[in-house]
């Protein structure tokens, strides 16, 4: 059965598409086993992407980066999602919410001191937002940063951060008065290793295990000038635009463990046909081919240079539904074999619950969506 499809992508794109299918069957699927029981991507995984440009993905080709459209990042992310989405995720976070967020409002200066390095897998990027009671609300910041002669000093902490253990850049948000809510958040560049920055401790996860979720520590961390990104006072504008895109990305992440979910369902129906398993197979066709399609057309707007959050919402709020509901249905109708240790329907399983809580939960999806849908005007609401 083909997978389902909306618009065709180009020749270069599906060329992209089958090359990374290629390196993901052989490199990463056969590891995913491996990447889930020891909490840990290999290096060599991460070299071998790196080689083969998958750090450098949309970024100048000026500083090392290899320019691709929306859709042609999204089958990307796809493919690897299938055979891991530790994996898939990682370079998602990498490039969506660090990377690229540098190349689009960095300095000539900071876009060369960091995208060549970034764009050759030598560093890691992350993205630090998240505080022990500031999730969603990114407007209550409790981490603090003070302006002095020479630069800038940051103090606080960071909870639920991706990649940030093997970081050697991580974009840091913090307030210089929380009074102040949105208009005082800023963005800095901080390297690692810095004084005074450290990871407390790496969380022990039930999904994505091999992506690294830490805790982080910035106590007194002297930056220079060049370590703003944008202004002072525009860190809410850089964090939810990377986080805007980035949805696009987790999107494709969670539909590849959608359609990963959907094969492993497909070869347990084949096994044994009882009508009801049939019933939950369509079903979870349905689901797939509806997430694909919102997940394209988001990718679409965004290539297209036309207004996308909504869509990205829709797409991030459906891929993560349909990927939580098929995984499900796989271990269903798989039984005892679907939740034996290593068996992958459990591990998809266990992968899914992750995508309605990263990059903005499912119900901050709702929230953004019907506020969304109450400010535009009628003809744009259907």
């Amino acid at each position: 059965m083909g997978r389902p499809v909306s618009g065709a992508l180009g020749p270069a794109a599906e060329a992209e598409r089958s090359r990374v299918r290629e390196l993901a069957t052989r490199l990463v699927r056969p590891r995913a086993t491996e990447i889930d029981r020891d909490d840990r991507l290999p290096p060599e995984v991460i070299r071998e992407l790196a080689e083969e440009g998958y750090f450098a993905l949309g970024l100048p080709a000026e500083f090392g980066g290899k320019p691709v459209s929306t859709r042609t990042f999204s089958a990307v992310l796809e493919e690897l999602s299938a055979a891991s989405a530790a994996v898939a995720v990682t370079l998602a976070v990498h490039l969506s919410v660090c990377a690229l967020p540098i190349a689009d409002r960095g300095t000539p200066a900071q876009r060369e001191r960091w995208l060549p390095a970034l764009a050759r897998g030598e560093r890691i990027g992350a993205f630090a937002l998240t505080e022990p009671g500031a999730g969603s609300d990114t407007a209550s910041l409790r981490s603090r940063y003070e302006r002095t002669a020479d630069g800038y000093v940051l103090h606080g902490s960071k909870t639920f951060i991706s990649n940030a253990a093997s970081a050697g850049l991580v974009l840091v948000f913090a307030t210089r008065d929380p009074a102040r809510k949105s208009k005082g958040v800023s963005a800095f560049l901080v390297p690692g290793p810095t004084p005074g920055f450290s990871v407390v401790r790496r969380f022990e996860k039930l999904g994505l295990r091999g992506s690294e979720t830490t805790e982080l520590l910035f106590d007194g961390v002297r930056l220079p000038p060049d370590g703003l990104l944008g202004s002072e006072g525009e860190g809410l504008h850089v964090a939810l635009g990377a986080l805007t895109g980035g949805r696009i990305g987790i999107a494709s992440c969670a539909l590849g463990v959608a359609r990963a979910a959907f094969e492993e369902l497909l070869a347990a129906v084949r096994r044994d046909d009882a009508d009801w398993k049939r019933a939950a197979l369509a079903r979870a066709y349905a689901e797939l081919a509806s997430a694909r399609a919102l997940v394209d057309g988001a990718a679409d707007r965004k290539d297209a240079g036309l207004p996308f959050e909504r869509e990205a919402s829709v797409a991030k709020l459906v891929a993560s539904r349909a990927a939580m509901s098929i995984a499900s249905a796989g271990v269903d109708v798989a039984g005892p074999a679907g939740v034996r240790g290593g068996a992958p329907a459990g591990r998809l399983l266990r992968d899914a619950r992750v995508f309605p809580i990263v990059e903005g939960t499912s119900e901050i999806q709702e929230l953004i969506l019907g506020r969304s849908l109450l400010d535009a005007p009628p003809s744009q609401t259907a």
